[in-house]
């Protein structure tokens, strides 16, 4: 099983819509966006395979961005009395036969609280396969928690995406060199968790994995270079020169990490 710290992981995005927006919304943390949960799998590696499960009729109101961030949508029934049961079957024999078919991909993450995929994490498990929960925390099984390799909650994106977008707002750049910022430090945020040495090649290509459309001339630079320094003299970052290579590393986030 690959470990906590390899960060090209082929990975497989199961989502149980209807828990997770449920549990969003009594959790009162707004609208469930499917973007946050990416940002922060994309730390990990390549999103092979996107696939939400649900009753569309009942869900429509997230057709439209989930098919937007390249997610296969499966219809469910609308019963009440089978329709959970169906999504949960549904979702654990596909999750099951990729794992047997699809040898390449090697870590699977499940956007559910729901306890009743417990079993499917430990079948993944017994496969050699590295398993990411996401969930809101107060909607979320303990048991679903402790049988994954690791576990995101839903609510700490929420809050580290608004922190950081709090402090740069109180900056006085423009909102293209705000969101160029964002990215920079989620980024650098990314590799600290991985206990990665924060180099300014490494950092663009996760940037770049975050985002395949970054180029730092978009924002306004003529260098990566350029970025990380001017990222520095707003205080956003500490960057020195590395002493074998000449080039940067960021030696801090000095905003907030989540």
């Amino acid at each position: 099983m690959a470990g906590a710290g390899d960060s090209t992981h082929n990975i497989a995005v199961y989502i149980d819509l209807e828990n997770v927006a449920i549990g969003v919304r009594e959790a009162k943390l707004g609208k469930f966006e499917i973007g946050l949960v990416f940002r922060r799998l994309l730390d990990k590696g390549n999103l092979v395979v996107r696939r939400a499960y649900a009753n569309w009729e009942s869900f429509g109101e997230y057709r439209r961005p989930l098919h937007e961030a390249g997610v296969e949508l499966f219809e469910l029934p609308g019963s009440k009395l089978s329709g959970k049961n169906s999504a949960d079957i549904r979702l654990v024999v596909d999750a099951l036969e990729l794992a047997h078919t699809k040898h390449h991909i090697d870590a699977f993450a499940l956007v559910t609280g729901d306890s009743d995929f417990h079993p499917l994490v430990a079948k993944l498990r017994e496969n050699a396969k590295y398993t990411i929960g996401i969930g809101v925390k107060k909607s979320t099984s303990k048991l679903l928690i402790d049988a994954c390799d690791e576990f995101v909650f839903y609510d700490d994106l929420v809050v580290s995406v608004s922190t950081k977008r709090s402090v740069l707002s109180k900056t006085r750049l423009s909102k293209r060199k705000q969101q160029a910022f964002e990215l920079l430090i989620e980024a650098a945020e990314a590799l600290q968790r991985e206990n990665k040495a924060l180099h300014s090649s490494l950092v663009k290509d996760t940037m770049k994995r975050k985002q395949p459309q970054f180029n730092e001339e978009y924002y306004g630079y003529r260098s990566f270079n350029r970025l990380l320094e001017d990222a520095a003299e707003q205080k956003i970052i500490e960057i020195r020169r590395d002493d074998r290579s000449g080039t940067y590393v960021i030696a801090d986030v000095l905003v907030e990490n989540d």
